[in-house]
């Protein structure tokens, strides 16, 4: 047997080296586009690089590892038990590695979207992972009587991880600890954006994990594109739809099954009823929680009434005015932009904002290109063809459009591609079932924003351009396994009987077909 597995997966490893051409080549182009910049302060940002010819090599020890001992439960439950120990004991470097990969990341944002959203993860996993291991029975039907049926988890093998660099551990460990739940190895891929973080979870999961469980690969843009070319059981890929689609082109070659957690421009409906200051306040956390680098952020605004604009205007700035006093002095709430090329690219279409004529309102004085320190801002009524209008915003400025009605805002959402999350504000329960039965996103909080991601009973995915799949809780157990139908058939089946010469059973044909 392990002659065989070894052989087969050799053929597959000749098979990943031929797949990185074109589709590789891509993918690293669009990756080098989003180049880290000159390195934020705070020691050496200079990472590690995995040989490209050592990933290969690398996803045959683990597959071979696990096909000689596929974990069970009590190795998965102790596996997530040592994770949540060892990252709970480290938070605090956790936060440190984040923030000096960013210049500054609010601690508090860190801890919590970081943090807390992995523990938590980790304690739904371990909370329902007995039952959902269990082999659940379904019915065989009438027909194939006294047959028994019943549905199976069973682990794939070898899940990759591509992670990002916005939120550099939670979209790292939470879909590595889903996978250990059910019942695979790992190797991860973390973001060269956040070089840092990505030695700090090297670092962590050495500690967990022997090395033929969970491996990590370090490097820039080539390691991505081979990496996702390996013929891996799973592929779970978070960032950007442009580089999604070179990802999947990369990984069609091995027909490796995705996951793909994509982006889009999540549009926010505050419907005529509903109170200004409060869709301020609630619009203010999932617009500025980590600068508005998240890929759930409300992307834009549509407001029905434009009577009611100033008032938004007004409160959002009071919000900045509330939560961040201006960004004067260290601004430690408010996390900066990450590279010096995300921050130019933001300006630049802020700029081109200005030149169409946008009114375009900074909510506060500080404006810092040295510190990589962007003001919230809104523009708006914005025209539909300037970048910040085309393109997923990942970062601090809220378009606002005003609608003349709900049906109008609905007609709006429906023109541009599915978007990852929506976000529709009315005290009325008819207009927000008006808005989900009309149009369709990967998620939605309704009269909030980012909380649906939370809910570990919810899965969490997009749908067409703003990803492929699900993962969170169930959802992403079943998705990182196979759900394996098995039926078992009884000592003697009156199926036994279904075979030539079929005129001596044509009247229990005929039975069958009633």
């Amino acid at each position: 047997m392990t002659t065989g597995v070894t052989a087969a997966t050799s053929a597959a490893t000749t098979a990943a080296t031929a797949a990185m051409t074109a589709a590789g080549a891509a993918l690293a182009a669009a990756n080098a586009e989003q180049s880290r910049g000159p390195p934020p302060p705070g020691g050496d940002a200079r990472e590690p690089v995995t040989a490209i010819a050592d990933l290969a090599p690398t996803l045959q020890r683990l597959r071979q590892a696990w096909q000689a001992d596929k974990p069970g439960h009590a190795q998965r439950r102790d596996d997530l038990r040592r994770l949540r120990a060892a990252l709970m004991r480290r938070l605090p470097e956790m936060a440190d590695a984040i923030a000096a990969d960013f210049g500054h990341r609010s601690r508090d944002e860190s801890l919590l979207a970081d943090g807390m959203t992995v523990l938590a993860a980790i304690d739904h996993l371990l909370r329902h992972l007995r039952g959902w291991m269990k082999p659940r029975r379904v019915g065989a039907g009438w027909r194939l009587w006294p047959a028994r049926a019943q549905l199976r988890h069973a682990p794939l093998g070898v899940v990759g991880v591509i992670s990002p660099w916005n939120y550099p551990v939670n979209l790292a460990l939470v879909p590595l600890a889903t996978a250990i739940a059910a019942g695979n190895h790992v190797f991860l891929k973390p973001s060269e954006h956040t070089p840092r973080t990505a030695r700090f979870l090297h670092s962590l999961l050495a500690e967990v994990f022997p090395a033929t469980r969970v491996a990590v690969a370090e490097g820039g843009s080539e390691v991505a594109a081979a990496f996702a070319a390996l013929p891996l059981d799973h592929l779970v890929f978070t960032g950007s739809t442009e580089v999604g689609r070179k990802v999947m082109a990369a990984a069609a070659a091995n027909l490796t099954p995705l996951t793909l957690e994509l982006g889009g421009k999540s549009p926010a409906i505050v419907c005529a009823g509903y109170p200004p200051e409060q869709a301020a306040a609630r619009l203010a956390t999932g617009k500025w929680f980590n600068a508005g680098q998240t890929c759930i952020a409300p992307d834009y605004v549509l407001l029905v009434g434009r009577q009611r604009r100033d008032a938004l205007v007004q409160a959002l700035r009071a919000q900045v005015a509330a939560r961040y006093g201006g960004l004067q002095g260290d601004a430690e709430d408010y996390t900066r932009i990450v590279n010096d090329a995300q921050f130019a690219r933001l300006q630049r279409w802020l700029d081109e904002a200005r030149e169409r004529g946008c009114e375009v309102l900074p909510l506060a004085a500080a404006h810092d290109p040295a510190r990589r320190l962007f003001a919230p801002t809104l523009v708006l009524d914005p025209p539909d063809d300037i970048a910040l209008m085309r393109e997923e915003i990942f970062g601090p400025i809220l378009p606002v459009r005003v609608v003349d009605s709900l049906e109008q805002a609905i007609d709006f959402v429906n023109a541009r591609p599915r978007p990852l999350a929506l976000y529709p504000f009315s005290r009325d329960r008819s207009e927000v079932e008006t808005v989900l039965r009309h149009t369709l996103a990967g998620g939605v909080t309704v009269n909030d924003t980012l909380l649906h991601f939370a809910a570990e009973n919810l899965p969490f995915g997009g749908v067409g351009a703003s990803g492929i799949g699900a993962y969170h809780g169930r959802a992403g157990f079943d998705a990182l396994g196979k759900q394996l139908p098995v039926l078992w058939q009884a000592r003697f089946g009156a199926t036994d009987l279904l075979r030539p010469p079929y005129r001596r059973v044509r009247r229990m044909i005929d039975w069958l077909l009633r």
